[in-house]
This record gives C-alpha cells, structure tokens and sequence, in this order.
C-alpha cells in the first residue's frame, strides 16, 4: 500500500523555474471530465484580460527569451492550451488566470525590471512568437488538451498514467527526448545530513518509522517506469511513490539516485520537473535541428491536432 505524504496536485513546471521557481497547484482532468463541464457559452470564458496578452506574460515567465523562435511558439501554443483546458474545465477566466492558474506569469512591470536594457528584444521575441501563433490550441478528438510541460526530461518524458496513478490521457504518452541529457542543468545533487533528511520525511509523514543509523539502507526503489522515474519506494515500515518523496525533500526530479557518506545523504536527480508533456530544453534542442513549433508539439504530445480558436 502507498501512503499519502500529501495531497500532490501536478503543473507544468518550466524553465523559468531554474531562474526564479512559481509553482501554482492545479489539479488535472481529462478530457471527458473537460467536456463535460462545458456548460459556458464562449462569452463567458473570454470575457475578462485579453488571454493573448496574458499568454506574453506567462511565456516570458516559463521560457528563456533567447530560445529558438520556433521553441518560443510552441511554449505559446502548450501555454495557450493550457489555459484554455483550464478556463473551459474549470469556467474561469483569464483574470483568475493569472491570479492562480497553474502557470507563472510576469507583468509588464516585472519583465521590465528583470530584463532591464534587454527589455526590448526579449519582449518583442516573446511577443512575436504569442502573435505569429494567435489563437492556435492543441485539441484531441476536438477537444483542448491538458497541455503539461516541464524544464527538462530524464531522457524520456513520462506518460500521464504513471504520473497520476493510473489516470491514462492518450495525448501524453512517453517519447524519447535524449537531447535533454546534454543540458547543464540535466543532473543536481541535493545534498542532507541524515537527520535533516529524516525530519523532512517524517514531517511530511508523521507514521513514517526510522531506524537509526544509515538512512540509505532503509530505503529500497520497488518500481521505475520506462522512462526511468521511481514509481514506488519503500522507506522505513512506508512506501511512497516518487512524486511524494520529491515533493517531500524539494528534488527536481522523480528519477534519482541515492548516495551517502558518513552523516549525510546526497539525492542526484535526473531532469527537472515532473517529466510529463513537452521537455521545454528539448523543445529549443529541436527547434535547433530545425524542426519547427508545429513539429515539436507533434513530437511531444502524441496524436494531436492544432485548431485555430474562432
């Protein structure tokens, strides 16, 4: 049996977050879930801040300016498909989008002062890629997609079943992203002393019961996925899933490693976020070989189609 350590909601999690990290809980649905709360009219969803204006906002935040143009307008399409899933699943706007919408999000005043006399070219880059793919969405079988992405991939991107459980969406399924392995930011080690590590575990577990002594030897990963990420591990007398422990111990990633030397623990990770969708290093990786951003979103969201919202 796996234990809650807590209650673990998913977002995209992006690059941005290796600058300055925001992460908003969102839960997902699936796309049957989505089509059934479709019970607004279009004037309703769309009746508050421009979603365009706002998605300039949420691109600046989640994807370094100086990526590939192509990468950029794939981030504004997933961005852009994002919310809508959001607004039509869950009937809010693009007001409560920015307040709480799962996805990070910069003001005009807060991309002014980050990126100071570089102002103009970034925002005219985030700007044209947000334009030039205006009201392009990714849908399956008609209908918005949960439009997940993360930093970086342990190699291979994670399907959605493994990442909640057993809630299968057939547009996210794990591709091969080797690209990702190249980036300076592919692997990170968290390093704790013994005890910092147990109190971080059993306050997020208060049943959780330690031995003394080495820590590392209580632990034992049961099952990976294919793609590499820990699905279940056992700790003391509780086994948890791999989200957990790295929600627990802040990790970037699900699929690490575990060393430890004298007093303390070292946690080396692979990737950066959840692993699920598209890999946003990928991404620019690709648009780098030339792929472009309708390539892309073909290649990590498996078995869609873009729509142009009227």
């Amino acid at each position: 049996m796996t234990y809650a350590l807590f209650v673990l909601l998913i977002l995209p999690v992006g690059l941005s977050s290796l600058q300055a990290k925001q992460e908003e809980a969102v839960v997902p649905q699936t796309t049957t879930q989505a089509a059934e709360s479709e019970t607004q009219t279009e004037e309703t969803v769309w009746s508050d801040a421009p979603l365009e204006e706002y998605l300039v906002g949420v691109v600046a935040a989640e994807m370094p300016a100086l990526f590939e143009e192509e990468a950029l307008k794939a981030q504004a399409v997933a961005a852009r498909t994002y919310a809508v899933y959001q607004m039509e699943s869950q009937g809010i706007t693009v007001d409560d989008l920015m307040e709480n919408g799962g996805q990070s999000y910069q003001s005009l005043a807060e991309r002014q002062e980050n990126w100071g006399e570089s102002f103009s070219t970034y925002e005219s880059r985030i700007r044209t890629a947000v334009e030039e793919t205006a009201g392009e969405i990714l849908v399956y079988e008609e209908e918005p997609i949960l439009a997940v992405f993360h930093a970086i991939s342990s190699g291979e991107t994670e399907s959605a079943e493994n990442l909640w459980g057993g809630q299968d969406l057939p547009y996210l399924q794990s591709v091969a992203s080797p690209q990702d392995e190249t980036s300076l930011e592919y692997t990170y080690q968290h390093t704790f002393s013994l005890e910092e590590a147990a109190a971080l575990l059993q306050q997020a577990d208060p049943q959780l019961v330690l031995a003394s002594g080495s820590l590392k030897e209580q632990m034992q990963v049961l099952s990976r996925s294919d793609a590499g990420y820990i699905q279940s591990i056992q700790i003391g007398n509780r086994t948890y899933t791999g989200q957990q422990i790295r929600t627990a111990l802040g990790l970037r990633s699900t699929d690490f490693t575990v060393e430890e030397n004298g007093n303390e623990i070292t946690f080396t990770t692979y990737g950066y976020g959840h692993g699920a969708g598209m890999s946003q290093y990928g991404a620019n990786a690709l648009a780098l070989e030339g792929y472009s951003y309708d390539d892309i979103l073909h290649y990590y969201y498996t078995d869609v189609s873009l729509k142009k919202m009227e």
